[in-house]
């Protein structure tokens, strides 16, 4: 017989989700604890929204979270590693195939 772990997320009595890994399921209940937050903050908010926007809208945010934390330039984006200089043109010039070297060698020996 075999075993099984399932890890399973409830929100308010109802079965939302489930995972085969712990992890997963943890950083499930978190995303929606931040849309349930953010859902919170927009029914707060001066404009006019209605339930299904407001749902849809924090759910995105949280599963967009580093994106979020980026534009209130809450964290930086990752960098891009470039190459130094020296590498980068050494990369840019073709390196002789054996052809070329043999093409090369007979002009040598014809002139």
């Amino acid at each position: 017989m075999a075993v099984e772990s399932r890890f399973v997320v409830i929100r308010h009595g109802v079965e939302v989700e489930t995972f085969m890994d712990k992890k997963a399921a943890d950083e499930y209940d978190k995303m929606l604890d931040m849309a349930d937050n953010l859902a919170e903050m927009f029914e707060q908010a001066p404009i006019e929204l209605n339930e299904s926007a407001i749902e849809e809208l924090s759910v995105y945010l949280a599963k967009h979270r580093d994106d979020v934390l980026i534009a209130l330039q809450a964290k930086k984006p990752a960098a891009v590693k470039k190459a130094p200089a020296a590498k980068a043109k050494a990369a840019e010039k073709p390196k002789p195939t054996e052809k070329t070297k043999a093409v090369k060698s007979e002009e040598s020996d014809a002139a």
